[in-house]
């Protein structure tokens, strides 16, 4: 659809104005099914990638996630101490829990392939969140514009790393999406668009508890818009979820709201986590956060500034993110990975902003040359964040050396939370990890005929192995596969 053009007089507007400037003329964009298509396939491109490679960003992606799906399902496997302490809920390993149930009865005991099984609710959830970039973008700058969100947005390097991954980062920036996308309707839909962005909302916060840093942004945004029933409708459908929160706790840990406080207290009040895990100055975010934001991005700042000479408020998704990156600024304890929900928010704001701006242009070879440069700024940039090492080699040498006869099973060179678990193992097997041939888990292994298979990196203990009786049978990258009889 057309947007109308923008009033050219300074005089101030509503504040429920977006940040946005609408575009005279947004072209034609696909047809409906081509669309839906398109989306899909965007949507599916981070799951396959996180499927293919394997690998982890960081040790929750299986210990927070994957491997208690994988306990509740079998009884068995490595459970962190978050889950000893209640310092989690168990919303998303019960869910992935279900799917990988239904892959269990099926008889798949291939890492790989029930990887897959479980990817299929978080390929269900990206698409719904890119489906609320569309919209989102659509009303500002038409179809067109909103099919080239889509793009800048799920295609950028970030959202390609994170969207397929089980991290609780990946989880609720899609319902963030969502929820600034719903948010954002016009008044006359306050009670679908309230219900649900508070749902929205509420999910986010259960899949990762610092997310309710965007509630708190998000209802001061609305208050100051003066969006009361929007307002009280999003308390509405929040309250809900939350409700949903304090039964799930209550049915596992014995008590209501018990991961939540657990958690608020170890890594707010207390200040054991920055004790635990170390503490940083503002400017460990600075090199990331520049190595993250896709080169197009930059061009929306110059736009989104635009307005605000002209009176005009700050985007939903805008206020969200920047309060959300202020506070992280200050945290003591700081990750990478925490940036990433706020800098997809951040993305959504600044795709709509360049489409409506590519859009406005008179010429469709200028409009679609921007599209297509903003596109390519899209892919060479992003590549170095996160910073790790994924391993991904690693746990495919661990799929490939569980399969068959394998009784036991020796890693080389990684300690227990850089494993994959019992998920990407398979099998109830015993299995060790050590650094050096004269770790006691090394000994002890070799020592023991029931461990017949090894992993070592970059030939780490090889002479060792073989002089054990291991003999190679593999190369995947790094890593060296090893059996014995």
């Amino acid at each position: 659809m057309n947007a109308p053009t923008s009033d050219a007089s300074p005089a101030p507007v509503s504040p429920q104005a977006p940040l946005e400037v609408p575009a005279p003329a947004a072209p034609p964009g696909l047809p409906g099914g081509l669309s839906v298509l398109g989306l899909l396939a965007v949507a599916l491109v981070p799951c396959v990638l996180a499927v293919r490679e394997l690998g982890r960003i960081h040790p929750d992606e299986v210990f927070q996630a994957l491997e208690p799906a994988y306990w509740r399902v079998h009884g068995y496997g490595v459970l962190a101490w978050e889950w000893r302490d209640g310092l989690r809920n168990w919303a998303v390993p019960g869910v992935l829990a279900a799917f990988l149930k239904v892959a269990s009865g099926f008889g798949v005991t291939d890492p790989r392939v029930y990887r897959g099984v479980v990817a299929l609710p978080q390929f269900a959830l990206h698409a719904w969140s890119l489906w609320a970039v569309y919209r989102f973008a659509e009303r500002r700058a038409g179809p067109w514009g909103g099919a080239l969100a889509v793009l800048l947005v799920g295609l950028s390097a970030p959202v390609l790393l994170f969207a397929g991954r089980t991290l609780s980062e990946s989880f609720s920036a899609s319902f963030l999406l969502v929820a600034m996308e719903a948010l954002d309707r016009p008044d006359g839909h306050a009670r679908r668009a309230g219900l649900l962005g508070g749902a929205a909302l509420g999910l986010a916060v259960v899949t990762r508890y610092p997310s309710a840093l965007f509630v708190a942004a998000a209802l001061g945004w609305l208050v100051i818009a003066r969006r009361w029933r929007l307002l009280a409708f999003t308390c509405l459908g929040g309250g809900a979820v939350a409700a949903g929160l304090g039964l799930l706790d209550w049915g596992t840990w014995g008590t209501p709201f018990h991961s939540f406080r657990a958690y608020v207290d170890y890594n707010v009040l207390s200040g054991k986590a920055a004790a635990a895990f170390g503490a940083s100055p503002p400017g460990f975010y600075w090199e990331p956060m520049l190595q993250a934001v896709p080169l197009w991005a930059w061009a929306a700042v110059p736009l989104s500034l635009k307005p605000l000479l002209r009176w005009r408020t700050l985007s939903l998704p805008f206020t969200c993110a920047a309060v959300y990156t202020a506070v992280l600024l200050a945290t003591p304890h700081k990750e990478e990975r925490f940036l990433y929900p706020g800098l997809v928010v951040a993305l959504l704001a600044a795709a709509a902003q360049l489409a409506a701006y590519l859009a406005a242009r008179p010429w469709q070879g200028l409009r679609n040359g921007g599209a297509v440069l903003a596109l390519a700024l899209g892919f060479v940039h992003g590549r170095g964040y996160p910073s790790n090492d994924l391993r991904a080699d690693q746990f495919r040498a661990i799929v490939r050396a569980t399969r068959g006869d394998a009784t036991g099973l020796l890693i080389v060179n990684e300690g227990l939370w850089g494993s994959g678990g019992f998920f990407y193992i398979g099998k109830n097997i015993p299995w060790r990890t050590c650094d050096w041939p004269h770790d006691a888990a090394f000994q002890a292994s070799i020592h023991d005929r029931a461990f017949n298979r090894a992993v070592t990196f970059e030939g780490r203990a090889l002479p060792e192995l073989q002089a054990a009786g291991f003999r190679v049978v593999r190369e995947v990258g790094r890593e060296t596969i090893l059996a014995r009889d």
